[in-house]
């Protein structure tokens, strides 16, 4: 089966515009933007085929671009990342597996996306899939700080017993109603914003209409659910890596201070 990365890109981001350009300063002192860290992840995975920038806007084009990274122009009507690759995917044919790498995740580890093509792979009967990774009392504190202070962080999910999502919010679910110890592992998953989507599940996409639980709740993959198609979770494990999305100008020096932790140039 061939793998295709798509790294939906857009300048006009609601909560912060101009966010794939956006420079982030790593352990060396060097600035690279969000966008080409994106890139830079992506083309660490093994066993992709091919990976481009998928864009409405000429900056994010030119820029991405200018380091080396094949560039397809998309629509200007998308109002997520699925719907893009969607477009992406019926014009590059050929490829049985479309991995929507979100252009928001520069620390995401080439392990979490190559375990979860792995999982999709080894579940014929399912059409999409998405990795999760189980917070830790530090992660856990970050989301409950960020709902605290009123900002629209990251997003947790909750399965079933057989990997199956029962949802996704910007909520921190489940309930836990209580401090864990720094080495404790906790409930609550980090949803981790890749897909891995077989081609007739992003044909499905393009064709539905947003239901209200994903206008409400602001997020792509509830479309699948509010039309029944399941979603698997995909465990993955840290490894000893930091990882968090970037969401508001304040994620950025929480970053910075990841990368810095990390020795990430």
């Amino acid at each position: 089966m061939t793998v295709l990365i798509v790294i939906p890109a857009r300048y006009a981001s609601t909560r912060y515009p101009g966010k794939p350009l956006v420079p982030l300063t790593g352990a060396t002192g060097q600035a690279t933007t969000l966008i080409e860290r994106s890139w830079r992840a992506a083309m660490q995975v093994q066993g992709a085929a091919q990976v481009v920038v998928a864009t409405d806007d000429a900056r994010i084009a030119d820029h991405a671009a200018g380091f080396g990274a094949q560039v397809v122009m998309t629509g200007s009507a998308h109002i997520n990342g699925t719907e893009r690759c969607a477009e992406v995917a019926a014009r590059i044919p050929g490829h049985d597996i479309i991995v929507n790498l979100q252009g928001d995740a520069p620390l995401t580890p080439p392990w979490f996306v190559e375990d979860l093509i792995a999982g999709l792979q080894a579940a014929p009967q399912m059409q999409v899939a998405t990795p999760v990774l189980r917070t830790d009392a530090a992660g856990l504190a970050g989301f409950i700080e960020d709902r605290r202070a009123g900002r629209v962080g990251g997003t947790t999910a909750v399965f079933g017993a057989d990997n199956r999502a029962l949802y996704f919010s910007k909520e921190v679910i489940p309930y836990t109603g209580r401090v864990y110890a720094p080495d404790e592992p906790t409930p609550v998953f980090h949803h981790v914003g890749v897909y891995a989507c077989r081609r007739a599940a992003l044909t499905a996409y393009a064709g539905w209409q947003p239901g209200p639980l994903e206008a409400l709740e602001g997020l792509e993959q509830l479309r699948f659910l509010e039309q029944g198609w399941p979603v698997l979770c995909v465990q993955v494990q840290a490894r000893g890596r930091l990882f968090w999305e970037l969401n508001n100008p304040a994620d950025v020096p929480r970053i910075e201070a990841m990368l810095a932790a990390m020795g990430l140039p």
